[in-house]
């Protein structure tokens, strides 16, 4: 048997190790919005990188399930965490399955030396369905990109963001540089969840691209839309696993009561306990679904290596697709009904802002929010009743239309 690489075996390890770090002050950075910059620089220092990266090229070689585990451990001390890392992640997976040359090396270089890639896909700005204002083009024998990205998760703390654009009236994604002039990423995210994932705006003027950098969106590997799914669910996950943490430690210390109770301490109370058994089983919920979604895309980053878009391929990345949509539909409504029950097993006190149990709710909701539930409900359904694939490749903007939903259709 080969050893283990004695530098890379430890990357879960360290990886894990920063979490209590992250526990520490995420209550306070959440109310204050200050951006876990030096936390996510820890996560990055610590080996995450390597840790899907194959044993043979420095990495852990986790599968994605075994990744999945890590990620929730991440998001139940910080939800923030994982959805920061969404497209670096998404990134690792990719130049994992590139063809074995050196443009893969040398990104696999600059994973192991720790630089970090955020994503920059969303048009900013009311944009006609399906067009992007973001124009890759030649300048003076360079090659340079210029426009707006909206919702660019994780640029803010990282070294490239994944930019799509048009070139040459493709579509397509390239790699720019952001320690460039020419390149500005602003913190102008004000939701009420997720509060510091840094989900801003990245602005792009002639900022320089390495063409190497520059490839069609089909060329990434075809899981691709299930595995952003599923690091949202990651972020569920470990929201729930969070909840039943705070909970248990709440209700276990709690002395106060009420004189109406049916037992004289909170966690004797059958009706208290209920409640805490209902959260336990949601986080138990949250992890098996995530991983059956981690194990569908384990299975379709297999068959992709062994034959991208046989047969057996595309039905591997459809399992994915719909596993991903289905978990997705059950933990949007799951993991905030979780974040509200909290709040009947304890006292007013739990309102406490600096208590920063109203987060959890907040976040879920936030997280829910992406990729609207109600569309992936009926894509399932659409399947299941007449065999029609899931939509992968979708876009937001402005309908090629001067017709609203609320206009009545024209009557024969």
């Amino acid at each position: 048997m080969t050893p283990e690489n004695p530098g890379t075996a430890s990357a879960k390890a360290s990886v894990l190790a920063v979490v209590k770090n992250l526990a520490d002050g995420a209550i306070a950075r959440d109310l204050t919005r200050e951006l876990p910059r030096e936390q996510v620089r820890a996560v990055v220092e610590a080996g995450f990188s390597r840790l899907r990266i194959p044993k043979e090229l420095g990495g852990d070689g986790l599968t994605i399930p075994e990744w999945g585990d890590v990620l929730i451990e991440l998001a139940a001390a910080d939800s923030n965490i994982p959805q920061i890392f969404r497209g670096h992640i998404a990134f690792v997976e990719d130049i994992v399955h590139r063809p074995d040359d050196d443009y893969r090396k040398l990104w696999l270089g600059r994973l192991l030396d720790g630089e970090m890639v955020g994503n920059a896909w969303a048009e900013a700005g009311p944009t006609a369905m399906g067009q992007k204002n973001t124009l890759f083009t030649w300048k003076d024998d360079e090659l340079t990109v210029s426009g707006q990205k909206h919702y660019t998760t994780g640029s803010i703390f990282a070294d490239w963001a994944d930019v799509s654009g048009i070139h040459q009236e493709q579509s397509v994604a390239g790699f720019v540089s952001i320690h460039q002039t020419g390149v500005t990423v602003q913190d102008n995210w004000d939701g009420f969840g997720q509060r510091t994932t840094g989900t801003g705006t990245l602005f792009l003027d002639e900022a320089r691209v390495d063409p190497r950098d520059v490839a069609p969106l089909g060329d990434r590997i075809r899981y691709q839309a299930a595995l952003y799914q599923w690091i949202l669910l990651v972020v569920q996950a470990g929201i729930a696993v969070a909840v039943e943490r705070d909970i248990t430690e709440a209700v276990r210390t709690r002395s106060r009561n009420y004189s109406h109770s049916s037992a004289d301490l909170a966690k004797d109370d059958p009706n208290i306990q209920s409640i805490v058994g209902e959260i336990s089983s949601i986080a138990y919920t949250a992890r098996a679904l995530t991983r059956g979604v981690a194990e569908a895309l384990q299975r379709a980053s297999e068959t992709g290596v062994a034959g991208r878009d046989s047969e057996e391929d595309r039905e591997a990345n459809l399992v994915a697709e719909i596993r991903s949509e289905q978990a997705q539909v059950m933990l949007s409504e799951l993991v905030p009904r979780s974040a509200t029950l909290l709040f009947n097993a304890l006292g007013a006190s739990a309102a406490s802002v600096g208590r920063g149990l109203d987060r959890h709710w907040r976040n879920s909701r936030t997280v829910a929010s992406h990729n609207p539930v109600i569309f992936k409900q009926r894509a399932i359904g659409d399947w299941l009743l007449n065999g029609t694939p899931p939509p992968v490749d979708w876009n937001v903007g402005t309908p090629p239309t001067t017709k609203t939903a609320t206009t009545d259709p024209e009557r024969p």
